[in-house]
């Protein structure tokens, strides 16, 4: 490693990190930032749990004489396929829901079914056009900003909240933990409902039809109006990722895809190959940087394992290339073109940010996450 990059010496990320500090001890922000949400959430003290009961109980109420109480969104990874395992251990009543981006590796469906079955959970699927999808991959990609898979994401966002308002469900579990996920570096990644369509507008050729666009009236509907709360039971719950890959693969012969989101191949060539490439970035810092902080693994092993190239899958540039029709010069000319990044296209941030009270508000009620309210109000968070 360059001599004059700073390492955290907790964790694994360096001064190259965006919006990183360093105390006295040469600790890093973004692991002070974690023990606050540890503490603040009560993971370890046995508060959180009590917490999380209450929020429990308070779902089987509001969920009384309805045939769903909640809502999971499951993707064939070790997060969702656990979070449905839990829900029913809770004594909840789930319906489990998956956006179909159409790029699912066959472990990952696979996986899905294999939950589904002996838990006797019902499945809501959104399957989008595959060409219109792939159209808004392509303008992305085209478009030279790190958020490849955006659309994805916040499509999922919305499927669950279409899904929830359909059975008259207010609840959302969405399987996400800060201590194995880590913590998004802050000045990173951003995405919305306008950022998505300003760039499929501007490259794009194919209109959205069936694509589940989340725009700023819809997101206000879901959580100012209909009131759907999210809820992330790992942050209130000391969670093992590692733990629970064993459980699924004991008690469900559930099988490991490879690697942290690589469940869906468009998304593992965003990770393995196209934010590495273009952008010289490998999330695998983010899990690896938590792992070292928790202690799960030694500082040493992360470094080693984060020196190691990512894992990239046979044939899964070949068939990104293929599937987007990209000739190799476009390809070649887009991965050594100029960066971009959500500052350079319009979005609703500037909007957020002059909403900021009112979504801590919203944050404190469940309503959006705590993390959207540190990361997207914020005007030096993103």
């Amino acid at each position: 490693m360059n001599e004059s990059v700073t390492v955290c010496t907790r964790c694994i990320y360096d001064s190259n990190v965006p919006l990183i500090n360093f105390n006295a001890d040469g600790i890093c922000n973004y692991c002070l930032q974690t023990d606050k949400l540890v503490a603040d959430y009560g993971i370890l003290n046995g508060s959180g749990q009590k917490t999380f009961d209450h929020i429990v109980t308070q779902i089987k109420k509001d969920g009384r004489n309805k045939k769903y109480d909640c809502v999971v969104g499951v993707s064939g990874g070790v997060d969702s396929s656990y979070m449905l395992h839990k829900a029913i251990e809770w004594g909840l009543r789930p319906l489990a829901v998956h956006y179909d981006n159409t790029w699912n590796s066959a472990i990952a469906t696979e996986n899905i079914k294999k939950m589904l079955k002996p838990l006797n959970v019902d499945l809501y699927t959104y399957v989008v056009d595959n060409k219109e999808v792939d159209d808004i991959f392509k303008a992305f990609f085209k478009s030279g900003v790190p958020e490849l898979d955006a659309s994805t994401d916040l499509a999922l966002a919305e499927v669950l909240y279409r899904a929830a308002d359909k059975y008259g469900v207010k609840y959302i579990l969405e399987g996400h933990s800060f201590m194995t996920e880590g913590i998004a570096p802050l000045g990173s990644f951003y995405f919305d409902g306008k950022y998505i369509s300003s760039i499929h507008k501007k490259f794009g050729k194919l209109p959205m039809k069936t694509y589940p666009l989340m725009d700023f009236i819809s997101f206000m509907k879901w959580i100012a109006i209909k009131r759907i709360k999210k809820i992330r039971p790992y942050w209130y719950l000391n969670y093992s990722k590692e733990e629970a890959r064993a459980f699924l693969e004991k008690v469900y012969d559930w099988k490991y895809y490879g690697g942290h989101h690589l469940e869906n191949r468009l998304v593992a060539f965003n990770h393995s190959y196209y934010l590495p490439k273009k952008f010289g970035v490998d999330l695998r810092n983010l899990s690896l940087a938590a792992a070292a902080r928790t202690g799960r693994i030694s500082r040493e092993e992360a470094l080693r394992q984060y020196s190691q190239p990512p894992h990239l899958e046979d044939g899964l540039v070949e068939y990104f290339k293929t599937r987007l029709v990209l000739a190799d010069k476009e390809f070649e000319d887009v991965i050594c073109g100029e960066r971009k990044s959500y500052k350079d296209y319009p979005t609703y941030k500037p909007l957020f940010e002059k909403l900021r009270p009112f979504f801590y508000v919203l944050a404190k009620a469940n309503l959006v996450p705590m993390s959207f309210y540190i990361k997207y109000t914020s005007k030096s968070g993103v």
